[in-house]
């Protein structure tokens, strides 16, 4: 630290300034792992990192936020890529999968909660393709909005399939894109 500070004239900050082994560090956001097939070192998100994403993500699908679902997609869409760029020399392809599985089911809870009343629920399950008695006791069932949208009559009626085809973005479809060895 003196070598440092006098010598080139760096300022040092003791806090922030350690010396510790790779998987007890975060980078710039990057935290690191041990990969045994490698034998070396290899780089992944801070587990912070993901917990402020996920954060992120949770926020811009509040079913409590009424903005149109092409807005909320946009924005979506905006930090998926702008994180995912970011962190593209990392690995990450199992914890981006798990986020895609969770944004999807909070946006056909939103989409769900967007129908809202019961006679608009059953015309569009069964414009979806589901028969009408499955639309109706889905709708009549009185559990709530999470229940309904972890349900497999939404997830068959709005599948990943018809999300892709509204436009809403993929982390890991992204990160496969984008990913980069180092």
């Amino acid at each position: 630290m003196r070598f440092i500070e006098e010598k080139l004239g760096l300022i040092v900050n003791a806090e922030k300034s350690k010396v510790s082994r790779p998987k007890e560090l975060k980078f710039l956001g990057f935290g690191y792992y041990y990969d045994p097939n490698n034998k070396r070192y290899q780089v992944r998100p801070h587990p912070i990192s993901v917990q402020k994403f996920q954060r992120k993500l949770r926020q811009l699908t509040k079913r409590n936020w009424s903005v149109p679902l092409d807005y909320r997609i946009l924005k979506l869409k905006q930090v998926i890529f702008g994180w995912v760029n970011y962190f593209r020399i990392a690995n990450m392809k199992t914890a981006m999968s798990r986020i895609d599985k969770k944004l999807r089911s909070r946006l056909r809870v939103i989409i769900w909660k967007q129908w809202k009343v019961a006679k608009k629920q059953i015309k569009s399950l069964t414009q979806l393709g589901i028969p009408e008695e499955e639309a109706k006791g889905l709708t009549f069932c009185r559990k709530g909005y999470r229940y309904i949208g972890l349900s497999k009559v939404v997830q068959k009626a709005i599948s990943n399939k018809r999300l892709n085809q509204r436009g809403v973005p993929s982390a890991l479809e992204r990160y496969l894109k984008v990913h980069t060895v180092i």
